[in-house]
């Protein structure tokens, strides 16, 4: 973060709340909380903040010719997937949605059910390049069950495809037309009924996954659970893409209380900046404190795990106050790295923990 910035997010770390106390291999000497003159978290005090505990249509020309090109970014979000509606009957609505990482490109493009491969999704994307006045360098896709057919059909476009969980302007898209699109068309109710018995939408299943431990390079030295105000986060806010380091801010939905707390964790390490870029590398999607297995994991590319820390009594209660926030809002939850607390983040991230049954 350039020091000439720092008096303009004063107003960010100044109502930086912690909820807990540092925890793992080092405590910190209690200081002052923060220094509002140099704009810098500073982790020294701990303070305790509060929590507010028919017929289909595609889309794709509508949704090109109305967007504002000016807002749209070169990052794209793309997924292609059955959805909760049958056609004629019997067979899954397949479509592709193409958003860009702002939410403000949304093209649809259904897919016949016997022409779902990797050549006709290529097809599809390439067309949507083509009629694009913004060209895309990235583009993610979260959907592991799809990764071989995308990442083929990706692998001929000039594009780097990057499979991530960090698809928070699809994922967004997706919940509004299961709520708000797929009910109201013909197919619906079929569909429901077909699948009644066999487990319903999305379906349940087992994570066997184990989360591996972080390079010893990588470590933090130490951890606390904090929390800033959600208006932070929005226009006028202190927060913006001049003063987060190598981090992304995800897309925040407007009609969350701004009074709310977005929980978060700051990592404190000699190695911040190696930390910070190995994190922009990796896709990093959230974090999730497992109270089960006592153990604050790391989420990364699609489905990969990292453990940070083993959770004692105390730091395991701390962790469910974590995740309570983070259910409050969406799953809405941030992640610093620092040098120490006097310095200003290597990188910060805004992350949203998408859900499993989209």
């Amino acid at each position: 973060m350039n020091r000439s910035r720092c008096s303009s997010i004063a107003p960010l770390l100044a109502y930086i709340q912690f909820i807990t106390a540092l925890f793992l291999l080092i405590s910190i000497t209690p200081s002052s909380a923060f220094n509002p003159s140099t704009g810098r978290i500073n982790l020294g005090r701990i303070a305790t903040s509060s929590l507010s505990s028919s017929t289909l249509s595609n889309s794709a020309t509508d949704d090109q010719q109305s967007c504002d090109w000016n807002k749209v970014t070169d990052e794209w979000e793309l997924d292609c997937y059955s959805r909760p509606v049958l056609v004629d009957g019997k067979k899954k609505l397949w479509e592709i949605l193409v958003t860009d990482s702002s939410g403000h490109m949304k093209i649809c493009r259904t897919l016949p059910s016997n022409k779902v491969n990797s050549r006709e999704v290529r097809r599809v994307v390439e067309e949507i390049i083509d009629e694009s006045e913004i060209k895309p360098t990235t583009i993610r896709f979260f959907r592991g069950a799809m990764f071989n057919m995308i990442n083929i059909a990706l692998s001929e476009i000039d594009v780097i495809a990057k499979p991530s969980r960090c698809t928070f302007a699809l994922a967004n898209w997706i919940e509004e037309r299961n709520r708000n699109v797929y009910p109201k068309m013909e197919g619906r109710n079929r569909y429901r009924a077909t699948m009644s018995g066999i487990g319903g939408i999305g379906g349940t299943f087992l994570d066997i996954r184990t989360a591996v431990k972080l390079p010893d390079a990588l470590r933090g030295e130490k951890y606390a659970f904090v929390g800033l105000p959600l208006a932070e986060f929005l226009k006028g806010g202190g927060v913006n893409e001049d003063n987060i380091g190598v981090g992304r801010l995800c897309p925040v939905d407007k009609s969350l209380p701004a009074d709310s707390f977005v929980q978060g964790v700051v990592i404190l390490t000699p190695r911040a900046k190696a930390l910070a870029s190995w994190l922009a590398g990796t896709e990093v999607a959230g974090l999730k404190a497992d109270l089960r297995k006592r153990e604050l994991v790391m989420e990364t590319d699609i489905d990969n795990q990292y453990l940070m820390a083993k959770l004692n009594d105390d730091q395991r209660r701390e962790a469910a106050v974590f995740e309570e926030g983070k259910d409050a809002l969406g799953g809405l939850h941030f992640i610093s790295v620092q040098k120490d607390e006097d310095d200003d983040p290597a990188g910060f991230w805004l992350l949203r923990e998408i859900p499993e049954n989209l």
